[in-house]
């Protein structure tokens, strides 16, 4: 049978010496710490308090937790603790716990000024385009060894890369390309209808996808799911420390994990802008030759007509440029994921936001310059 814990309170020439003793554990109830605290605080001129574990037959983490509080209040109102009378272990155990101070999480947080504010935010943006500029270069020089014959890539995780990124994005850029283009063409004929020219549906939904919306889309849907996969990757094997250890080896983790990842989309991004065209345009058929005086030969040769092939190129070129945009910012995100399960998921959604913004700025970019040139 268990003895229960007790607690007495004693004082020798102004010495107060608690002897603690019986079974502190989770199972007996403990003797609460607020009489002793009111016999320490109703006498004065105490020397510092002694522990007596002589009688103590057992003990857990509870009794940690009491000689804690004790120190506490001790330290509160200015008397030393001695717990040379305490079992070993325990004295280990509360040095351990007192080590590492407690985190103040009810410390409130200073208020700061707009100046300090816009300036910190400031130097975040300096810091995370010094960054952006470092990897874009350590990628391109990557991509220059792979050139002279002295990338360490592996041709194996190039083909698993191309196949995850082509092949088995098909189904999902499909749905969206056909979704896309059925859209495309129920706005223009809406509005056309009003002029009798419904056949310029097929002018709108032709060069709406090949020049912007087939690659875009491709590459918001790559984005979604092809960088988000890669920054997850990176960053569960940054949390496992697989990084360090292939650094530690030596080997080049630019060359060995970024370089396939950034050449599989540069490869697939094209394909897929391509098949987003012709899927587009097949679902802006499907809603063309619906309207009244227009045949599947009319629409199909209005079409042949108004897309050149500048502007099929504009739209590859723009995928390929999508590709290398999605590739760099999932990878980046995810080498600099932090050491926790949270930092990965935070690498993933911040990939994916990277990702799509800066397809945006890109494709305004580009056509713009487009513009200017004439093309």
């Amino acid at each position: 049978m268990k003895k229960s814990p007790s607690a007495h309170l004693s004082i020798v020439e102004n010495q107060p010496v608690l002897t603690v003793s019986g079974e502190w554990t989770v199972a007996v109830a403990r003797p609460r710490f607020d009489e002793i605290a009111s016999q320490l605080s109703s006498r004065s001129g105490l020397a510092g308090l002694r522990f007596d574990g002589a009688g103590l037959t057992g003990w857990d983490s509870t009794f940690v937790v009491y000689l804690l509080n004790a120190m506490e209040y001790c330290q509160s109102i200015g008397l030393e603790v001695d717990l040379s009378g305490l079992p070993h272990s325990a004295v280990q155990l509360v040095d351990l716990a007192t080590r590492i101070p407690p985190k103040d999480t009810a410390r409130r947080t200073e208020s700061k000024s707009f100046l300090h504010t816009w300036g910190e935010a400031g130097l975040s943006f300096v810091t995370a385009t010094r960054d952006i500029l470092e990897f874009t270069g350590e990628s391109m020089l990557a991509v220059l060894r792979l050139i002279a014959g002295k990338s360490r890539m592996r041709v194996s995780d190039l083909m698993e890369f191309l196949e995850a990124s082509g092949p088995m994005a098909l189904p999902i850029v499909s749905l969206i390309s056909l979704l896309v283009g059925v859209i495309l063409a129920f706005v223009g004929a809406v509005q056309l209808r009003m002029f009798g020219a419904q056949i310029f549906v097929a002018d709108l939904v032709g060069l709406g996808m090949t020049r912007e919306m087939g690659a875009m889309m491709a590459a918001i849907i790559m984005t979604g799911r092809t960088g988000a996969a890669y920054a997850a990757q990176l960053g569960t094997m940054q949390v496992n420390e697989e990084i360090d250890a292939l650094q530690t080896t030596g080997i080049n983790i630019m060359d060995f994990l970024v370089l396939p990842r950034l050449l599989a989309l540069m490869i697939t991004m094209p394909m897929l802008c391509l098949f987003a065209n012709v899927v587009g345009i097949l679902g802006g058929a499907l809603v063309g030759v619906s309207l009244p005086d227009v045949t599947v030969t009319q629409y199909f040769h209005q079409t042949i007509a108004a897309v050149g092939l500048i502007d099929i190129g504009v739209g590859v070129f723009k995928s390929f440029i999508f590709g290398i945009v999605v590739a760099m910012s999932g990878c980046l995100r995810g080498m600099q994921c932090g050491r926790n399960a949270t930092a990965v998921g935070q690498a993933t959604t911040s990939a994916v936001v990277t990702g799509i913004v800066a397809i945006v700025v890109t494709d305004s970019l580009m056509t713009v310059i487009f513009d200017v040139l004439g093309i």
